[in-house]
């Protein structure tokens, strides 16, 4: 089993009640699913849209890395999600990146892992670091928490007054 770690956003819709749907489908796929506390973000680099409601998971696999990358972006079709439609960072009714795969990296046109924009973006580092804060980016060698510690972005991202149930 490989620890992974991902990244999930919404702004259209119901946002609370996808990413609770998408949790949901999470703990069919991943063993030992971990969801942070959902948290209200402001949008990065295409601002004329809502808020987010971020999160991010923690789980165990035993799929490949393009095996889990094509799960989760049948999970987000099943959301609705269209990529390559709208304008880049546009709003979405559910977004899932794959962050962390254990410590392996992949450079790949269509499987880039690490995310490549992660440790940029306090969107994806404040939950992360509550779930997975020792957990350690292989290009850098930091942790998540270090990697929020120093994280230039300045965006607003604050906790939101619920929480994801885990079955």
């Amino acid at each position: 089993m490989t620890e992974v770690l991902l990244s999930l956003g919404a702004n259209l819709g119901d946002p609370a009640d996808q990413l609770q749907a998408a949790v949901n489908e999470l703990q069919v796929l991943l063993k030992d699913v971990i969801p942070s506390r959902p948290y209200i973000t402001e949008p990065v680099d295409y601002t004329d849209q809502p808020e987010f409601l971020n999160l991010a998971v923690r789980g165990n696999t035993d799929l490949t890395p393009r095996e889990l990358l094509d799960e989760l972006l049948q999970i987000e079709v099943k959301f609705g999600r269209q990529r390559n439609e709208g304008p880049p960072g546009g709003p979405r009714e559910l977004d899932i990146d794959l962050i962390l795969y254990g410590g392996e990296i992949h450079n790949e046109e269509a499987l880039k892992i690490p995310h490549p924009r992660f440790r940029d973006r306090l969107f994806v580092l404040a939950p992360a670091n509550e779930i997975a804060g020792e957990s350690i980016d292989p290009v850098s060698g930091s942790t998540i928490s270090q990697l929020l510690g120093k994280c230039s972005d300045t965006s607003q991202v604050r906790p939101a007054a619920m929480s994801m149930e885990s079955r």
